[in-house]
């Protein structure tokens, strides 16, 4: 395949076009030698162009979905597969096993090595609290938005990657000349319900890479060091700051249950967070503890030098009730009791300034019984009290939950004219993103380019659930935006008891090949179990429960080593007989 014209990189500027940019496309041009000369090796004869594109899919699952993955590599590995791989996709906890990898330059060069690293930290005791809580108070006061996903990044995310990767993505570009190219994968959230109800001029698909971020199918992009930064009319017109790894993966992988219980979740960590940080700051004794909870590494940081003692007892009573409505409003409790409370102490710490708050708040509470109203009142009043920055950030993430803010970032199409660009796009000056996930649990969309030209597509399914909503979802809607995808055959006979591996595939489309985790064949008459050992939501996995679930998605790629040898070997032969781009033929 000859590479199609290379769009130059222009840091502080929008691209909309759909081809990739030069970074990328020089990386593909190398990276489809290693191809070839990997399917020399395997007796897979083939000319240069006729090279498959092969992409590698790692689907959302959590913590299930990021040793699943890994264990997959590891048996591509050694059945000499994996350097038939062009791209490696992930959403949700697919992205935190990439981030992982991608850490170590060349990482699939000594995979046996990286993988041992990656299992013993997984096994190991995580990131203590204090090291937790430096980093959130960095994104909180580093940050021109400051969201739940901050939160969940510092707080959740690190339960179960156990590290914190301050490493930017763009500098790993000139490290992985041997890996496949990683696409991470996210959706506009503002965008994701339009395409539920089938408004689909709407593109909710959003993928980061270490060159570009962007829309994948409208083809609108900036410089993935720009991402986050105000744009206005196409150009840069501040400079924000690049994230972090650990953000990256608390953006992608948000959605590890669905959205009453990840509130749930959100306000138990926050009311854990909250005796934490009393009970340290009691411990340490009041003036040492504020000291320690007030200290921070960066003297730019705005606001936390004050060191005037509030009530730290009142600000602490209220967050607690706060928290307590909350999750009784959620499980459908009375939640009179704490307004009293709440009320009285917010008047305390404001040396009774706050009297005039008790009509207003009882009235919405009379009125709308609307929670999120009260929660926004008194966060506000709140924050401000010179409080601990703990509580103050703590505050703040309570007025996000009832406005389910994630991922904020400046929107770079804001003021855009280009016909090319859904109208809604341009409109916001800010867009949120969160984990995609939420609309298809697998990345197809990112590798559905059309300039990514891809031949095979090899999805690794380690959702929960359905296993074949991931595939039926996106020929659904391929077929509405008539993007090229085979036909997926009924398959309602397996859903309960998939087999290992599935083929689907017709004229001038992709194959692709879908391969669930837990399945008749690696489970045997124990599915059930498995799937139920291995829940979505729940604790972070002990060593031994690492071991068996590296071992049974392993036994996917060995078991089936000629399967995929006989679809790489069909890739090719369909390549040779007139699948090409137009800049081919």
């Amino acid at each position: 395949m000859s590479a199609p014209k290379t769009q130059p990189q222009t840091r502080g500027k929008v691209k909309i076009k759909p081809l990739p940019n030069k970074g990328e496309l020089e990386f593909v041009a190398s990276r489809r030698n290693t191809v070839f000369q990997t399917l020399k090796k395997l007796q897979i004869p083939c000319s240069r162009r006729e090279v498959p594109n092969i992409a590698l899919l790692g689907s959302g699952g959590g913590q299930r979905a990021m040793v699943g993955l890994l264990g997959s590599l590891v048996e591509l590995d050694k059945a000499g597969l994996l350097d038939c791989m062009l791209y490696l996709s992930g959403v949700s906890g697919s992205t935190w096993c990439m981030a992982s990898l991608y850490k170590e330059p060349n990482w699939s060069t000594k995979l046996e090595t990286v993988k041992d690293k990656i299992i013993e930290r997984l096994k190991g005791p995580g990131v203590s609290l204090m090291d937790k809580l430096e980093k959130l108070k960095k994104y909180y006061y580093g940050k021109k938005f400051f969201s739940l996903t901050d939160f969940w990044a510092a707080m959740i995310v690190t339960l179960f990657v156990k590290e914190i990767d301050e490493q930017a993505l763009t500098e790993q570009r000139d490290q992985h000349n041997k890996d496949p190219f990683p696409i991470y994968t996210v959706i506009d959230k503002q965008f994701q319900q339009a395409s539920k109800d089938a408004h689909l001029s709407a593109d909710p698909w959003f993928e980061i890479n270490p060159h570009e971020a962007g829309y994948s199918l409208t083809g609108a992009f900036v410089d993935t060091s720009d991402f986050g930064s105000p744009f206005h009319e196409g150009s840069k017109k501040d400079e924000e700051g690049e994230f972090d790894m650990l953000y990256l993966q608390g953006l992608c992988g948000s959605a590890i249950a669905d959205e009453q219980q990840i509130k749930e979740y959100l306000w138990q960590n926050l009311k854990g967070l909250i005796k934490e940080i009393k009970t340290r700051f009691e411990a340490t004794g009041k003036e040492s503890g504020r000291e320690s909870l007030m200290k921070v590494e960066n003297e730019d940081f705005e606001n936390t030098s004050k060191v005037i003692s509030p009530p730290e007892d009142k600000s602490y009573q209220v967050l607690m009730d706060l928290v307590d409505m909350n999750l009784c409003a959620l499980e459908g409790k009375d939640t009179s009791g704490l307004d009293e409370s709440i009320r009285k102490n917010l008047n305390e710490l404001s040396g009774g300034n706050n009297q005039g708050k008790k009509e207003e708040t009882t009235e919405m509470r009379k009125i709308n019984q609307d929670i999120r109203s009260i929660t926004m009142d008194v966060c506000n009043n709140l924050i401000g009290q010179n409080i601990l920055w703990p509580f103050d950030a703590v505050a703040n993430i309570c007025k996000c939950i009832p406005q389910w803010i994630w991922g904020r970032k400046y929107n770079f199409l804001h003021n855009m004219t280009d016909g090319a660009v859904p109208a809604a796009l341009l409109q916001n000056e800010t867009r949120d993103y969160i984990d995609a996930g939420l609309l298809n649990n697998s990345p197809y969309f990112s590798v559905l380019r059309k300039d990514r030209d891809i031949d095979l597509i090899i999805s690794l399914d380690f959702s929960a659930g359905d296993p074949f909503m991931t595939v039926n979802n996106a020929a659904a809607t391929c077929r509405k935006l008539k993007i090229p995808f085979p036909e997926v055959k009924d398959t309602s006979q397996d859903k309960d008891k998939p087999k290992d591996f599935y083929v689907f595939k017709g004229k001038n489309v992709p194959t692709v090949i879908h391969i669930p985790l837990f399945n008749v064949v690696n489970c045997g008459d124990k599915l059930t179990k498995w799937q139920e050992d291995y829940s979505t939501f729940q604790r972070s996995f002990d060593a031994e429960m690492i071991t068996n679930l590296m071992e049974v998605a392993g036994k996917n790629i060995s078991n089936n080593r000629e399967k995929l040898l006989v679809e790489i070997r069909a890739a090719v032969e369909k390549k040779r007989n007139g699948r090409f781009t137009l800049n081919d033929k």
